[in-house]
């Protein structure tokens, strides 16, 4: 087995943009609004909530309009009973037009553009220099959603999910830390501290929404800071479960300690989609380890590990699957604790569960199958383990679950067809469960070893052996009749999801 050495990945370059999302600060600045529809009226309105000073030009403006003007949410909203000229859009920090000819839209873009004037004029996206999205307003907590004009029905189903999901009551708690973070500057704690503080402040906002913020909570932070400042200065190892694969199996958990991290070693079997989730400013390592590949000795691991956190970082160490599942978890837990690191462990969702949530087949199932049992299908020399209870192996009232069988999984079929397992037994093999690239393969205990090895070693596999598998195998043989061509291969029937 080649070694190499743990390296430092490049940063995740930015994916395209279709648009920028900025938030533009309007306060005390002059906007224009040219049309008197109820759009315009709507975007009047918009543009006084941000506190712009909102000069409308309109000859015959709506009832709702007028409305708006007359009671304007924040900034001043200006009626000016006429049609807009060029010598209007002088000095303003945003045009807004509102027309359903297109002559007089491209008219109006290109005197803002002319006089230097960022503009948008409503439903015609090739004469708008911004575009507005659907807003969530917990100000001054805002969320913009924008589609570019691909799908505005989406976006605004996307708003709706996420008002859902936001209370109303994160608004105080936004303008609460808004207030006390001046005041939390003097307060003489380190970045480290400050950094627990929000923290802290972030976990209590989240579960206790619907709580008005008080100046005890502030001093309680404070006190929970302080009570942590010698633990915020040190560093520290979290070993996370990146699930199977799919991002979406992420737990909340995993989520934030991703999201926190300032270091993240990651191993190759990680799905790279994982890594969305990381702290952008967080340093992604690669640490891979993988069968029969170039790997990083785990002492280098351990070491590149304790290292980071003694300089104060927080480790995030990325595994696939469960960590506590042929994740060599022990080794690097012993390790923490020896150079007296704080060391956690987030779970994931095993790749035995992936696998099963994929092909939809209950690895326990009444008066078939008993009992579970997890092998790894090779040991540190890269070969079958000696010391497999053949026996048990070959209990037809046992599901087998075979982890890293890629080498060893024809061997291993013969030698437990040999100890008395049927080779007429079902199995399936699944490479890169839950991602977009799965590849369920279905055969018999005695062709399983053959079939897997028909497909490039390339992403985690996974075997699973049983009787608990005799429907699917059934499924199999029919679509193998149906497509001689696909021998083996197999798609699950479709299955809807909740929308």
């Amino acid at each position: 087995m080649r070694a190499r050495s743990p390296t430092e990945m490049r940063p995740p370059r930015m994916r395209p943009l279709a648009r920028l999302p900025v938030f533009y600060a309007l306060a005390g600045k002059r906007v224009v609004v040219a049309g008197g529809s109820a759009a315009a009226a709507w975007k009047a309105e918009l543009l006084s909530a941000a506190a712009a000073h909102v000069d409308v030009y309109a000859s015959d403006p709506t009832e709702e309009l007028v409305a708006v003007a007359a009671h304007p949410p924040l900034g001043l909203i200006t009626l000016h009973d006429k049609p807009w000229r060029a010598e209007d859009l002088a000095g303003a920090a945003l045009a807004v037009g509102a027309f359903d000819d297109g002559v007089q839209a491209a008219r109006f873009a290109a005197a803002a553009r002319a006089a230097g004037v960022p503009v948008n004029v409503i439903d015609k996206p090739t004469h708008c220099d911004f575009a507005f999205g659907a807003i969530i307003n917990r100000s001054p907590l805002v969320i913009g959603v924008s589609t570019d004009g691909a799908a505005p029905v989406f976006g605004l189903a996307i708003r709706a999910k996420l008002e859902a999901m936001i209370p109303q009551g994160l608004a105080r708690w936004a303008n609460a830390a808004r207030s006390w973070r001046p005041r939390l500057k003097p307060a003489g704690l380190s970045f480290a501290a400050r950094r627990k503080f929000w923290e802290i402040f972030t976990a209590f906002a989240v579960t206790h929404p619907d709580r008005e913020p008080e100046q005890p909570d502030y001093e309680a932070f404070l006190v929970a800071t302080a009570r942590n400042e010698k633990a915020a200065e040190l560093g520290s190892v979290t070993l996370v479960g990146a699930g199977p694969g799919d991002p979406e199996l992420l737990t909340l958990r995993a989520l934030r300690a991703l999201q926190s991290a300032d270091v993240v070693l990651i191993d190759d079997l990680v799905s790279p989609a994982i890594l969305d989730f990381a702290r952008r400013e967080a340093k992604k390592m690669l640490v891979g380890k993988t069968g029969f590949g170039p790997s990083c000795k785990q002492e280098e691991i351990n070491a590149t590990m304790i290292a980071l956190a003694n300089a104060g970082k927080r480790v995030v160490r990325l595994k696939g699957g469960d960590p506590m599942l042929f994740g060599r978890a022990g080794e690097e837990i012993a390790a923490c604790r020896a150079a007296h690191i704080a060391v956690e462990v987030v779970p994931g969702i095993t790749a035995a569960q992936g696998v099963a949530s994929r092909i939809a087949v209950s690895l326990t199932q009444r008066r078939i199958a008993r009992r579970v049992q997890y092998i790894t299908g090779h040991a540190e020399h890269g070969k079958l383990p000696d010391d497999i209870d053949w026996a048990a192996l070959a209990d037809p009232a046992a599901t087998t679950v075979i982890y890293m069988p890629r080498k060893t999984i024809g061997e291993m079929a013969a030698r437990a067809i040999a100890h008395g397992l049927d080779a007429a037994t079902p199995a399936v093999a699944v490479i890169n469960a839950t991602r977009p690239d799965e590849t369920i393969v279905v055969a018999t205990l005695a062709e399983i070893g053959g079939r897997l090895n028909q497909f490039p070693a390339e992403g985690p596999a996974i075997v699973v052996i049983g009787l608990v598998l005799r429907e699917l195998y059934a499924q199999a043989q029919a679509a193998e009749s149906a497509a001689p061509e696909a021998v083996g291969l197999y798609r699950p029937p479709l299955r809807m999801t909740s929308p």
